[in-house]
């Protein structure tokens, strides 16, 4: 199993140039490097499933089996309802909805903007976004205290923040060059982790993803929020699933 800073982040090389598409030829070059072999397996969690959608839309073909926890949705994807992800996006804090409209109509401006403290900023960014599930709270207060948010951040933004957390929110949330809800069937299997608890994606707008995409697997997880590698048994119970789903379809 191998994780990977992806570019920009920890002590990998920013790419100024980095878009959807690159996030999925990133990890082929990686696996090819690794020598993991024609197809591998690939899980993304929360903003990073970016670079899921994009493995599904450039590199199916590489696929054995793709699993996302608490995928980040685009407000943008024209395959949304229109009402439903409005009504979403306006029920986030002031300041999340003005650094999701910068990194999506001005990205260039972005990294400005989220300097200036007296511009309403992410909370996301500035871990204090309101959690309504009490594990996610817990789970946060718990890594605040021993220093561990602190710890992770550094160790994230080496390259500084601009060049990872600013240019993630700049691919996640900009025009993307595909719309998730128009890509065909891959030829392997596809899972879905959501919390109905999950105070930063929508569950609303996951269900409808799930919904127009026939061929994801979708698990909703009651009473459960976004921070899913907290909730127990749940790694091995993604791991077994997509490896036995896997299995199921060669047999």
């Amino acid at each position: 199993m191998v994780g990977f800073d992806r570019a920009g982040y920890g002590e990998s090389d920013p790419n100024p140039c980095r878009s959807v598409r690159s996030a999925a030829l990133d990890m082929e070059e990686l696996a090819d490097a690794l020598g993991l072999g024609d197809r591998f397996y690939a899980v993304g969690v929360s903003l990073g499933c970016h670079a899921m959608w994009s493995a599904l839309r450039y590199i199916p073909h590489r696929l054995a089996g793709a699993a996302m926890l608490a995928p980040v949705v685009n407000y943008w994807w024209p395959g949304l309802p229109a009402g439903p992800a409005a009504e979403a996006y306006a029920r986030q804090a002031r300041g999340d909805q003005w650094a999701l409209r910068v990194a999506h109509h001005a990205p260039g401006l972005l990294h400005w903007w989220m300097a200036q403290r007296w511009l309403p900023t992410s909370t996301v960014v500035d871990n204090t976004t309101h959690l309504p599930n009490g594990r996610d709270a817990e789970v946060r207060r718990a890594l605040a205290a021993d220093g561990t948010l602190r710890r992770k951040r550094e160790a994230a933004t080496q390259q500084g923040v601009h060049e990872s957390y600013h240019r993630d929110m700049a691919v996640m949330f900009g025009r993307w060059e595909f719309d998730p809800m128009d890509l065909p069937e891959p030829p392997c299997p596809v899972h879905l982790w959501q919390g109905d608890e999950d105070g930063l994606v929508p569950v609303v707008l996951q269900r409808h993803v799930a919904g127009t995409l026939a061929w994801v697997n979708y698990h909703e997880l009651p009473g459960t929020g976004h921070f899913l590698s907290a909730v127990p048994g749940l790694g091995d119970t993604v791991l077994r699933t997509l490896f036995g789903s896997s299995a199921a379809l060669v047999a």
